[in-house]
């Protein structure tokens, strides 16, 4: 019974990641067009980070804005905006497909990776993994994926 207890947590973990993920893209998107919300992420019961993107840049006005918007969660979360940064979370189609050549370390439903994006497609991406065999991985399976730092 103890070995289904970590699975369980993971899967509520990242179920509810997915929800805040929705509901705070949707806030950030009607408040503020153009910011894309690249990930949100739950450290702990009570924090919450939430990543961004924007054409210009992120900075610390953009990040305070974003936080303005979010207000409605401080009751349950203290909340942290960000840029991206050099290691980017990657989480969607899209995201992939501007990550195609580059290394990246992800963590799905089923384990641990870090190889090459090869292609992204409409509900996966190929890998190459360092074993040398591409592995097809369904977007809806990724818990994290962040591009590697080569420089």
């Amino acid at each position: 019974m103890g070995a289904w207890r970590p699975f369980f947590v993971m899967a509520t973990v990242n179920d509810k990641e997915r929800q805040l993920q929705r509901e705070i893209t949707r806030s950030v998107s009607q408040g503020l067009p153009g910011v894309d919300v690249l990930a949100v992420e739950l450290s702990g019961r009570e924090r919450l980070c939430v990543y961004v993107d924007a054409p210009g840049g992120v900075d610390h006005a953009l990040c305070g804005r974003v936080s303005g918007l979010l207000g409605s969660y401080l009751d349950r979360y203290t909340i942290e905006v960000s840029s991206p940064g050099i290691e980017r979370p990657l989480r969607t189609r899209a995201h992939f497909q501007h990550a195609v050549g580059r290394r990246v370390r992800l963590k799905t439903s089923s384990g641990r990776s870090t190889g090459e994006v090869r292609a992204a497609g409409e509900r996966s991406f190929t890998l190459d993994s360092l074993t040398g065999e591409p592995v097809d991985i369904p977007y809806d399976e990724i818990v994290r994926a962040n591009l590697i730092d080569e420089g």
